[in-house]
């Protein structure tokens, strides 16, 4: 289960859609479809809308959370065009009823897309605001059975603290559930470490604008940082 942030889809733009950077992802799937590998997608909607934007807004938080899922549906298609010229299959399935655009997201039609060597992009969230897309990976992670959670980021790896001010911070090569959620690590949502932690689910955070490394994740996993049962 591959987790994309909306931000990442942005490129270098202040915001929107780097259609580049979704051409590189899809060429980067494809080699694993190609290796045998199934995958399937969740990707956040940062780069239009996060519900954290609503503070001072006026908007009500769930409000700004339906908000998101909708931007996340809009990535999701543009991904998902993106598989399609690279002649790769892809399904986009959402927690929000939208039967127009895409289908709603049916555990058993996933899976048989996955059987079927299909992409499956999990979009809309939950279909319930207050809950991120982090949560929404390890969720799909856990119901269709996936051996590893990838949460490709901007950053190399889980690091002690914010590299981008302390040059003193140390990357983790890997950390138990225990100690990431003790330590307050800030790289991703601790409902989501918590539900792997009790589904088994190893994640692996690893900097994915790197040619290869999604890759390089999968088949050998010797990037990032691996979080696991210790």
């Amino acid at each position: 289960m591959l987790k994309l942030s909306g931000e990442a889809l942005r490129g270098s733009a202040a915001s929107g859609i780097d259609f580049s950077v979704l051409q590189f992802i899809a060429g980067e799937v494809q080699e694993l479809l190609t290796a045998g590998v199934q995958v399937g997608v969740v990707i956040g909607g940062g780069n239009i809308w996060r519900g954290v934007n609503a503070e001072g807004t006026g908007l009500d938080r769930a409000t700004a959370d339906y908000m998101g899922m909708l931007a996340t549906i809009m990535n999701g298609l543009a991904l998902q065009a993106a598989f399609e010229q690279v002649h790769v299959e892809a399904r986009v399935m959402s927690a929000l009823r939208l039967d127009q655009v895409c289908e709603p997201y049916i555990r058993q039609r996933a899976m048989e897309h996955l059987r079927r060597n299909r992409v499956v992009i999990f979009v809309g969230g939950t279909g319930l605001p207050y809950f991120t897309t982090d949560t929404v990976a390890a969720l799909r992670g856990v119901e269709v059975g996936a051996d590893v959670f990838l949460k490709g980021t901007n950053v190399d790896a889980v690091y002690s603290g914010d590299p981008r001010t302390d040059k003193l911070v140390a990357p983790y090569a890997q950390l138990g559930y225990d100690q990431f959620l003790a330590d307050h690590l800030k790289a991703m949502d601790a409902t989501a470490v918590s539900l792997c932690r009790e589904n088994h689910l190893p994640i692996l955070l690893f900097n994915m604008n790197k040619p290869g490394n999604i890759v390089r994740a999968v088949m050998q996993g010797d990037i990032g940082t691996l979080i696991k049962e210790v």
